[in-house]
């Protein structure tokens, strides 16, 4: 590969929004504005905008008619991470979750991020979280990637962060940090988003990896925990129906496309490629376990 196509991804990528198919439309808004706290920001009938700036929604759900459970072993979401600006926001979100009696499914201290685990409605997974600064996190010896570890989390000093009145949404800044999906092969899907995409990994656990832009921890985590081999689930399942990635200019838009290509062009030779979509302002692609990836140009829109 050339130099432009062979680096790595905007390191100034963000996660925009995320869709997902839901069981009952009505039911997952009241869940994601009145627990979670993100707000409405549009309702029809077939779909729901919510997020914290009214101007880029960060959530898209659509509903699902006649809607199967997700099969055990299926890939697909294994959860949404949403990124608290501070421990303060994070606590705030903790106590408006226990205030509406939704069950926390778990809590840990990552080392470089303090979490805590939920599910919607339909069994969906959430993630909230809050960084430490990035010069704490602890790092391998030769410097590349972090170190993540699965720690209790401290939850009374956490708690103790949170302001003496519950706070009905979520702060203006929080995002999605990461993605964590569910994969049958994660080798494979490593290699996917490295190679062809541009990511850099961060992290490799048994079964799991985390790839970032840019240095972060994680923007895409992947397990084949209880995937492995699986296959995808029915397209009335509810379920992540896709991912949407900015990227900062238009150079870094078009190097994408022309490391895409490149790679495209080699995995053809193997008969293993993938379609892709482009126009001039987006890049749409599958990974290998099919979950779709748009990726745009936010300059071309500023």
């Amino acid at each position: 590969m050339g130099t432009e196509s062979s680096s790595p991804i905007d390191p100034a990528l963000r996660i925009a929004s995320v869709r997902l198919a839901v069981g009952e439309l009505s039911r997952s808004v009241d869940f994601y504005g009145r627990v979670l706290g993100l707000p409405l920001i549009s309702l029809d009938p077939d779909q729901a905008l919510l997020g914290p700036v009214r101007s880029r929604p960060a959530l898209v759900l659509t509903g699902v008619e006649r809607p199967e459970p997700i099969p055990p072993g299926s890939t697909g979401l294994f959860h949404v991470a949403w990124l608290h600006p501070s421990r303060a926001a994070l606590a705030a979100s903790v106590r408006r979750i226990a205030h509406s009696r939704w069950p926390i499914d778990g809590a840990a201290d990552h080392g470089v991020s303090e979490a805590l685990y939920l599910s919607d409605p339909d069994g969906l997974g959430i993630e909230i979280y809050s960084d430490r600064p990035r010069e704490r996190w602890d790092r391998p010896a030769d410097g590349h990637g972090v170190k993540m570890v699965t720690l209790p989390l401290d939850l009374d000093d956490l708690l103790a962060q949170a302001g003496t009145e519950l706070t009905p949404t979520v702060p203006a800044d929080t995002a999605i940090g990461h993605v964590h999906l569910k994969v049958s092969d994660v080798p494979r899907s490593a290699t996917f988003y490295r190679d062809a995409l541009g990511f850099e990994e961060q992290a490799m656990l048994p079964s799991a990896a985390f790839l970032s832009a840019g240095g972060y921890h994680h923007h895409v985590g992947m397990n084949s925990w209880h995937s492995r081999a699986g296959g995808a689930p029915p397209d009335n399942a509810p379920g992540l129906r896709g991912v949407e990635f900015e990227l900062a200019h238009e150079d870094a838009l078009r190097a994408l496309k022309l490391r895409w290509a490149e790679t495209q062009a080699e995995a053809e030779t193997g008969g293993d490629s993938s379609p892709a979509h482009e126009t001039d302002g987006r890049l749409t692609l599958r990974d290998p376990d099919g979950h779709a990836l748009g990726f745009s140009d936010v300059s071309a829109r500023s």
